[in-house]
């Protein structure tokens, strides 16, 4: 039974970090072609004020700050871990419609691992994400993150759809297999450092809360 629960393990963290890779990688691919692009779009500019055509080139000014406005640039956390992994879920729920809010600031070395430390809050916005999609009317991630003293502070509130029924400690998700099994090892994480998780749904609203010892 160990042994089959340690596989589960070591196959859900090697998903979950094939995921966060691969999210982060589309991020960098998308911000190199709009440094590719902006030499033409300087180019394009610069040929329609030559001819007078000021008109056409306010335009062209006004559609490329649209665009710009849907580029997702890495955040400044503090912590690069924390910057990859909520720039990569943060461009996932952009993508999806949501409009995300985050606040977060916190130390370059905590006690959390990395790859803790991804699993604890990917697992978190991947459910606010899901949650979302469920939501009628505004979708929308608002989401804290910063220090207590010593300890990691983590607070979210998401909409969602119809009020989650409570199984043990956690709700119940749309999704099976290794996304269960992720949040689960989330809160185990957070009970081996001496933290706590708290959760609370309502129609309309989840809210997501968790403190853990992070410096020394």
């Amino acid at each position: 039974m160990r042994k089959k629960t340690y596989l589960k393990l070591i196959e859900y963290q090697t998903e979950q970090s094939r995921q966060h890779l691969g999210e982060v990688q589309g991020i960098y691919q998308e911000m190199r072609g709009y440094k590719h692009d902006f030499h033409h779009h300087l180019q394009t500019l610069k040929g329609q004020l030559e001819a007078g055509e000021t008109k056409r080139a306010l335009a062209y000014i006004e559609q490329l700050d649209r665009q710009l406005m849907n580029v997702d640039t890495l955040l400044k956390t503090g912590n690069v871990s924390l910057d990859a992994i909520l720039s990569a879920k943060i461009a996932q729920a952009k993508g999806a419609g949501i409009a995300v809010t985050v606040k977060a600031n916190v130390p370059d070395r905590l006690l959390l691992s990395d790859l803790e430390l991804s699993i604890l809050v990917g697992n978190l916005l991947d459910n606010a994400i899901e949650a979302c999609s469920a939501a009628e009317g505004e979708r929308f991630l608002r989401l804290f993150i910063g220090m207590k003293g010593k300890m990691l502070y983590f607070s979210m509130l998401n909409s969602a759809g119809a009020k989650l029924s409570k199984k043990g400690s956690l709700f119940s998700s749309r999704k099976e297999g290794l996304h269960g099994f992720g949040l689960r090892r989330a809160e185990a994480i957070l009970k081996e450092h001496g933290g706590w998780c708290k959760y609370n749904s309502e129609d309309g609203a989840f809210t997501s809360e968790f403190l853990v010892p992070a410096i020394e």
